[in-house]
Formats: C-alpha cells, sequence, structure tokens
C-alpha cells in the first residue's frame, strides 16, 4: 500500500493583539479611537458599567453612525439611573430627530430613574421640550402618567403642548378624564384643533 501524501495544512493566523485593552479605559478610548464596527462593539461591551455613563453620553452626541448610536442608547438603558437620565435629557433639546426619538425611547425604559423629572420637564421654558415630554408620557410606564396628562390640560398655556396631551389622553384615558377634555377645550375656546381633538378622545375614551 502506498504512503499517503499528508494533507497540507492550512497556514496559522497570525496572532494580532488588540490595539487597546479592553477594561473601561481601553473601551472608552475605542468608542473615540476606533471605526465603526469596534465603536459598536465597544459601546455593547460597556453596557451596565455605571462608571461609563458620561463617556457613553458625550459619544452619542458626537455619533453619527446609526448602529453606533443604537448601541449607546442601549448600553445607556442598561445603566438606567440618575446618570443615565442626566445624559439623555439634554438630547431632547438638540436639533437632531434621531437623537430626541433615541432618547425619549430610551428613557421611556427607566421610568424608576426619570419620573422625579418630569414635573420639571412639564415646567420647562421650551414648549417643545414640554411637548416631547407628554411623548414620553406616552411611552412610559408609571402610574403618574394619567395626573401628569391632567396637569397639562388644566395648566399648560401652549395649545401645542396641550394637543399632544390630549392625543396622549386618547391613548391611555377612560371615560373619567371626559370632563377634562371639555375643560381643555373651554380654556381654548378659539381653537377648532383643540375642539376636535378633544371630541375624538373622548370618542376613544367611551364618553363620546
Amino acid at each position: 500500500m502506498g504512503l499517503r501524501k499528508p494533507a497540507a495544512r492550512e497556514a496559522l493566523h497570525e496572532v494580532v493583539e488588540r490595539a487597546l485593552p479592553r477594561d473601561i479605559e481601553g473601551l472608552c478610548a475605542q468608542l473615540h479611537l476606533g471605526n465603526e464596527a469596534e465603536r459598536r462593539w465597544a459601546a455593547r461591551d460597556l453596557a451596565g458599567v455605571a462608571a461609563a455613563v458620561p463617556v457613553l453620553g458625550r459619544r452619542l452626541r458626537d455619533e453619527a453612525d446609526p448602529r453606533v448610536r443604537e448601541a449607546l442608547f442601549t448600553s445607556l438603558c442598561a445603566s438606567a439611573g440618575e446618570a443615565a437620565v442626566d445624559e439623555l435629557l439634554p438630547l431632547l433639546r438638540g436639533d437632531d430627530a434621531q437623537l430626541r426619538n433615541g432618547a425619549i425611547e430610551a428613557l421611556a425604559a427607566m421610568p424608576r430613574a426619570v419620573g422625579p423629572r418630569i414635573a420639571a420637564l412639564l415646567r420647562d421654558a421650551d414648549p417643545d421640550v414640554r411637548i416631547l415630554t407628554v411623548n414620553l408620557l406616552g411611552e412610559l410606564r408609571h402610574e403618574q402618567v394619567t395626573p401628569w396628562l391632567l396637569q397639562v390640560l388644566r395648566e399648560d398655556a401652549e395649545v401645542n403642548v396641550v394637543a399632544a396631551a390630549i392625543e396622549v389622553l386618547a391613548e391611555v384615558g377612560g371615560p373619567e378624564h371626559v370632563p377634562a377634555l371639555h375643560d381643555a377645550v373651554r380654556r381654548f375656546p378659539a381653537d377648532p384643533f383643540i375642539a376636535f381633538a378633544a371630541e375624538a378622545a373622548a370618542g376613544r375614551a367611551g364618553g363620546g
């Protein structure tokens, strides 16, 4: 029996050391120095690391790649707490709609942490911030959502903020909230959209 020629072995791949270590300092540096894939993996590796929350927040404000942004938001959600809320709330004031929407989604995932901030946000001088806060209430699983919305209907002087609250209350309210909707119409008697939106919300609430 003839000898068989040994099968050729594939050349071993050269082992290349990481340019940066996978400790907190190295991962935080990779958030700024790496390519898109490296930044995304660094963001994921920092999920739940409390000390990295400020770095994740700063990177989020500068990051342009949507997939890296998504990873950054996810990692901030994993560190749900006051520090994460501090990083996310300023995004509500920015011009980037994707960041604003991402911040709302992330904040909605941490109701215990963001709850104590809602009262101040609903009194913010910027009506756009108040509208975004109302939109956040539409996603927030918190026992105070309905009282906060009713507060907006009673107190906010900006018609667009009240209209946003009516739309959210149409989703979460019930027949017992119909009087508050009618009161909102009386606050803005010259605005036909408020009347239309309140009537539609009352119908959905079962008190048409």
